[in-house]
């Protein structure tokens, strides 16, 4: 039943997602609400959130498949596919986002290699190459060493990606707000912990209840939300204290914004409330984190808390102007500080969420990547 549910949505948002796209193709940025100053927006935001989401799920996948741990034995394949649908999802995401998408390819052949972005470019493109060449191997010949040394470095580029994500944002020193070291050490930390969200929603979902290794997983996943939970509140704290300490307007007033300005219910009800704090209250108990349908709610709430932390990064510091009374110098439709992404926005993102989902029942279903050693699907 819930693999059919998500079946349908995962095809309807699909189609929401052709309208979506078809009007990014057809009419480019017109229909979206950022513009020359409010230049990034939800697609640069779910961008990191997926590309975050796939460096986690293969650090969990290493688990299996390089280190060889017992209770995460048979995960390391569905792990793998997660990770490469995500990518998938990321990349596309962040396409999108590109003024003439026609011209990605000169990243790949003009680009800086001084530049944080083209280190991303050519190390996500390594990545993809690692997480197939990984996920062949891993069905085909587990026992190879050239896995052994692909997942070796796949694991590496995992870490070194998010924190390189983080970068991107930390090296913008005209943006207080993001000008931190703490970027590149805190979303590695995300990342996992929303591969772990992804696995409590998979064996959650799909999980052998007869399995007594299932519970156990379930269990073990579930106190690395907590603590993972809890280090990403360390790190919003430990941000925001940092901010009110120096009292800098350009670094402080976004996070007004964040707390009590126009992404206040972002933040209090999405990312602190339904994204930390309901999990960690529901995880620490033993046997709801052992209910398979509850794990998976609470993975769902944390992956849906990861996304809006990152839309709380990247939205408010460019609600800020750089110079005093730039807002009121000229006027127009996409000269303004405000910014709440549109409807096609949020059509194309949809489609993607959908396109992911899809991806990942289409893999799970016919390429056997949940095989008898994962505490495997129930048919519905």
């Amino acid at each position: 039943m819930i693999k059919r549910v998500l079946y349908i949505l995962s095809i309807v948002a699909l189609v929401i997602g052709a309208a979506g796209f078809y009007d990014r193709i057809t009419f480019g940025h017109q229909h979206a609400n950022y513009g020359s100053y409010v230049v990034w927006g939800l697609w640069v935001a779910m961008y990191l959130f997926f590309v975050g989401v796939a460096g986690g799920c293969f650090m969990l996948a290493s688990l299996d498949v390089l280190f060889h741990v017992k209770l995460f034995k048979g995960v390391g394949k569905i792990a793998l596919w997660t990770a490469l649908v995500s990518l998938g999802a990321g990349l596309l995401s962040i396409w999108v986002d590109l003024g003439h998408m026609e011209r990605i390819w000169k990243v790949f052949l003009e680009g800086n290699s001084y530049s944080v972005m083209w280190q991303l470019v050519w190390g996500y493109t390594l990545f993809a190459v690692v997480l197939v060449a990984s996920i062949w191997l891993a069905v085909k010949s587990p026992a190879s060493k050239l896995l052994t040394y692909l997942m070796g470095a796949g694991l590496f580029l995992a870490i070194f990606l998010s924190g390189a994500s983080g970068a991107l944002l930390g090296v913008q020193v005209a943006r207080p707000f993001w000008h931190s070291g703490l970027f590149p050490v805190q979303i590695p930390i995300y990342s996992l912990a929303s591969g772990v969200a992804v696995l409590l929603i998979i064996i959650g979902l799909f999980g052998d209840k007869s399995n007594p290794r299932r519970g156990q997983l379930l269990r073990v996943l579930a106190i690395s939300a907590v603590v993972l939970q809890a280090a990403k509140l360390y790190f919003v704290w430990a941000e925001m204290s940092q901010a009110a300490y120096g009292n800098l307007e350009p670094n402080i007033e976004p996070i007004r914004q964040v707390l009590f300005g126009d992404y206040w219910w972002a933040f209090w009800i999405l990312q602190l409330g339904l994204g930390s704090i309901v999990p960690i209250i529901v995880l620490l108990q033993p046997r709801w984190s052992k209910t398979g349908t509850i794990a998976a709610l609470m993975g769902v709430f944390m992956l849906l808390g990861f996304a809006v932390t990152r839309a709380n990064i990247v939205f408010p510091a460019l609600t800020i102007p750089e110079l005093e009374a730039l807002e009121s110098a000229f006027s127009g439709p996409h000269l303004q500080f405000t910014y709440f992404p549109s409807l096609m926005e949020w059509a194309v993102t949809i489609g993607t969420v959908g396109l992911a989902t899809l991806g990942f029942l289409i893999g799970k279903d016919f390429l056997g990547l949940m095989d008898a050693d994962t505490p495997q699907e129930v048919q519905a």
